[in-house]
């Protein structure tokens, strides 16, 4: 990943974003799949997040329209959905997917850093926890 410096008759140079130089032959990129995201213009954004199995019926209904009024109160950020993905090893998992009118990455990073702190202080205020990898042991006698 980089940036294109200079494209030659043999080989193409890159600025890494590490700030290294990087020079490939024209053959390899000729027949690599290359990701253009300069031409980016709207991001695609999916993340999923778990909640605990103990989160009652009622909050778990009530989690995608908070997830919604979240995502509608964030600049340049379009709802698409959000569901009640999948029964998880230790989680309830929800899936969300927003459209993000920009293509720059640090851009998409600060939205995505507001919804996840707007959702951990939404789901506060509701009493709604976030799951994290834990195991139960029954023990017999």
């Amino acid at each position: 990943m980089g940036v294109v410096e200079r494209i030659g008759i043999k080989s193409t140079r890159l600025r890494t974003l590490q700030g290294e130089e990087l020079v490939l032959s024209n053959k390899e990129l000729t027949s690599a799949r290359v990701h253009n995201f300069k031409k980016l213009r709207k991001r695609r954004v999916v993340f999923m997040f778990g909640v605990t199995y103990e989160t009652s019926s009622a909050k778990l209904q009530k989690i995608p329209a908070l997830v919604r009024e979240i995502c509608a109160g964030v600049k340049n950020v379009a709802f698409d959905r959000a569901h009640f993905k999948n029964f998880g090893d230790f989680s309830l998992n929800y899936e969300v997917v927003y459209y993000l009118e920009s293509g720059d990455y640090n851009e998409y990073m600060n939205v995505q850093q507001t919804i996840n702190l707007a959702l951990k202080e939404r789901f506060e205020k509701e009493k709604i926890e976030f799951a994290y990898p834990t195991q139960v042991l029954y023990m017999r006698k």
